[in-house]
């Protein structure tokens, strides 16, 4: 068999009878520029939404804690008052049941000074 003869051989077995000759190769699909730029403004949207979400839920969040804080400060001040208070209203009976004001004598008044 001569080189000739040996590719027309192997041409007949890629092209059989009732068949094209050529064969199609699938071209791969790729995105154009505007497809491209469509999907990253969306991505973009997307991040920006997720972000504004995460914001959103960090300011609920500092307002619940600035309501605590009020709250707490407010519950701080009502306890020293009533500490306050607390210690006014001990105060007589302490100094009723203190050693040192049981050995204090009564003093009885005497008389009015004359000129």
């Amino acid at each position: 068999m001569t080189y000739s003869s040996s590719l027309s051989l192997s041409r007949s077995r890629i092209s059989g009878r009732n068949q094209n000759a050529i064969s199609f190769r699938p071209t791969e699909r790729t995105l154009g520029p505007v497809s491209n730029t469509i999907i990253l403004i969306v991505l973009a949207c997307l991040l920006g939404l997720v972000y504004l979400t995460q914001v959103t839920k960090t300011n609920s969040y500092g307002y619940s804690i600035n309501g605590l804080q009020q709250q707490q400060s407010q519950l701080q001040n009502e306890y020293s008052n009533l500490e306050v208070s607390s210690a006014n209203l001990q105060a007589p009976s302490r100094v009723q049941t203190s050693p040192v004001a049981k050995n204090m004598v009564a003093v009885v008044p005497s008389g009015a000074v004359a000129q």
